[in-house]
């Protein structure tokens, strides 16, 4: 990674590896289940459409990848806890997160009181979903949330293994 302005690091800021981590590990989760699932799809054209997904999550991972040397202290991947386990409830974790921040924009855009009401009963429950998935990957050692390089190091294995994965 080469910065062209002479005042900036040649690495990455916490923040932004962060971003990094988070479009990488819920686009590793989203290649997999796509890759699993296109062998169940007839539809010639959502066939078509899968698969060009499939090559562009592809294409945003292995162009994500080559970011991480350049993040604050990642080391080679030597982690191997169990796949299913982790896979399942990264899934979820990503799904609460995006629950979050969706009900927290749609709540900006409401102008009803009674669906405000709604949205924000909605948004705790989304809240306490994202913290129990949290709290059970972290008990198990599969988000090492204090642990930022092996954060980044379960980022790299995971997207590898959904870049290797056939379908």
């Amino acid at each position: 990674m080469e910065n062209t302005a002479a005042s900036y690091p040649n690495h990455l800021a916490w923040h932004e590896t962060l971003e990094v981590h988070e479009l990488v590990a819920s686009q590793a989760v989203a290649l997999t289940k796509m890759k699993q699932f296109i062998g169940n799809i007839n539809d010639g054209e959502l066939r078509s459409i899968y698969d060009q997904t499939i090559k562009g999550l592809e294409n945003n991972l292995n162009e994500l990848l080559q970011f991480f040397p350049y993040a604050p202290g990642p080391n080679d991947v030597t982690d191997t806890r169990q796949v299913s386990p982790a896979f399942y409830a990264g899934d979820l974790l990503v799904f609460a997160k995006t629950s979050v921040r969706n009900y927290a924009i749609a709540i900006t855009e409401t102008a009803t009181p009674v669906l405000r009401e709604t949205l924000r009963k909605q948004l705790q429950l989304a809240i306490d979903t994202h913290a129990k998935i949290f709290d059970y990957m972290y008990k198990r050692g599969l988000y090492p949330a204090y642990n930022f390089e092996r954060l980044l190091q379960n980022d790299i294995r995971n997207a590898n293994r959904a870049l290797q994965m056939g379908y």
